[in-house]
């Protein structure tokens, strides 16, 4: 175990969180008044899925240990009140982590919601929440994904436009706020919640290069440790994921290592490196973190990334033995679930009697399973997922219920990616019609959950 934890405990001293529930807000009302009114396609955006793009990587040793501060804002020490958390008495907990993943059962994912960024800071940060998705999110809806039988949620958060620019990197009272009010509405009805640093991969916050390693670890560090700490007394329903597909953005290998050229095998260091900042960040924080279950990936959390020789599993601390859970996104069969329907090579056909369908999303489970089920190591395919290409619902369907299937099959549980994009020549992997609070394929809903029995 590298000595980082007794680093980070003196860091302890110095971090403090905000203190106290989010109020809810009065446009949080009205849009849940509205939310039944009417579909009309003002629910839609244009901006595109986060998705992996099909990216493989190797990893290698660890690097330079880099400790960090991090600060909020009322500089008052110590967590939320115990009365002021829920379902932290009640949860029992899983014997080990293929029961815990398990019980996950199926997954969905609040896409372009938190996750929304932009360029420079919006004047009303709360209205990232809006800014894609074009709907606030309201108790009515997360209970409606509970009641469809999803049992866990998956939350993406963008941080990096909440966050103070001194260094420190303090997050915004208000957008954690925020964040925790929405993770309530799960917790309340006893899901599973995956929070995350979703679109932060940036040479100005994470970035896998040595060049910004020393930046990006401060910055891991520093958010893990105040969200850590804002729900430390939170139990196993809450699993903290260390990092959205850490990539080379915008580099010519962004999405496609080539492990013969030094940038790339740099790359892929430095990400076991920020893993383990993260585990032993969210362990110094305390209370249940100190035996919550954390995510973790490999580049651009492709399979690749997790499964070739070099990669490593962070090291836990003493007495934790299958606490870190590996974090995969599956895109596949590239040529139907992901690529743009006007492309050569794409199709909208999809049969579980075609070797040619099939295969790819047999040959990902097989690999996750012989690397890491077989061995005790609980594994999460947190996105995934088949958009719309002009109407191809049985296929999309049959798509779903296999690879569900395939996935449950082999101890491995999903969150398929929601977006709440369903018109347009986008990425539409919308299931969830958020304005009138109802789904628009419960054909592909009843599939993956009969695949689940």
């Amino acid at each position: 175990m590298k000595k980082r934890m007794f680093m980070l405990s003196a860091v302890c001293i110095m971090v403090f969180t905000a203190g106290g529930c989010g109020t809810k807000r009065e446009a949080e009302k009205d849009a849940a008044a509205q939310s039944v009114v009417s579909d009309t396609d003002s629910a839609d955006t244009e901006e595109e899925a986060d998705t992996d793009g099909e990216a493989a990587a190797e990893s290698g040793q660890t690097l330079t240990e880099q400790p960090a501060e991090a600060v909020t804002e009322n500089g008052e020490a110590g967590t939320e009140e115990a009365d002021m958390q829920t379902n932290t008495e009640t949860a029992q907990e899983a014997v080990n982590a293929l029961e815990f993943v398990e019980d996950m059962k199926l997954g969905w994912n609040l896409g372009n919601t938190f996750d929304a960024y932009t360029d420079v800071n919006k004047e009303d940060e709360l209205s990232y929440e809006t800014e894609w998705s074009k709907v606030l999110t309201t108790r009515e809806m997360i209970d409606a994904i509970s009641d469809a039988g999803f049992r866990t949620i998956r939350i993406p958060v963008s941080w990096h436009n909440h966050v103070s620019d001194d260094g420190s990197y303090t997050i915004s009272k208000a957008w954690l706020d925020r964040v925790q009010e929405v993770v309530d509405y799960a917790i309340d009805d006893d899901m599973y919640v995956i929070i995350n640093i979703h679109h932060d991969n940036s040479v100005n916050y994470m970035y896998p290069a040595i060049r910004y390693l020393e930046q990006s670890e401060a910055y891991v560090a520093a958010i893990w440790f105040q969200v850590a700490t804002r729900f430390a007394d939170y139990d196993e329903h809450l699993i903290m994921e260390g990092m959205n597909e850490p990539r080379l953005v915008g580099s010519a290998n962004e999405w496609w290592l080539d492990m013969n050229k030094p940038e790339c095998v740099e790359a892929v260091q430095c990400i076991n490196e920020l893993n383990q900042v993260f585990v032993d960040t969210v362990r110094a924080a305390g209370g249940r973190n100190e035996s919550r279950y954390l995510l973790v990936p490999g580049y651009a959390a492709s399979l690749q990334g997790a499964t070739n020789e070099y990669f490593v599993l962070p090291q836990d601390i003493e007495g934790n033995t299958d606490k870190i859970l590996v974090e995969v996104h599956g895109y596949v069969p590239y040529n139907f679930a992901l690529q743009a329907a006007g492309e050569a090579g794409s199709t909208d056909q999809w049969s579980a009697d075609s070797a040619a369908s099939t295969s790819e999303i047999d040959n990902m489970m097989d690999e996750l399973y012989e690397r890491y089920v077989k061995n005790g190591v609980g594994v999460v395919i947190d996105e995934f997922g088949a958009r719309d290409k002009d109407g191809n619902l049985q296929a999309r369907t049959d798509y779903a219920s296999y690879y569900v299937a395939a996935a449950r099959e082999r101890g491995i549980t999903c969150c398929w990616w929601d977006n709440n994009s369903f018109t347009g020549s986008g990425e539409n992997f919308g299931l969830f019609r958020r304005m009138v609070c109802r789904f628009l394929y419960p054909e592909i809903v009843d599939g993956m959950l009969a695949s689940c029995e």
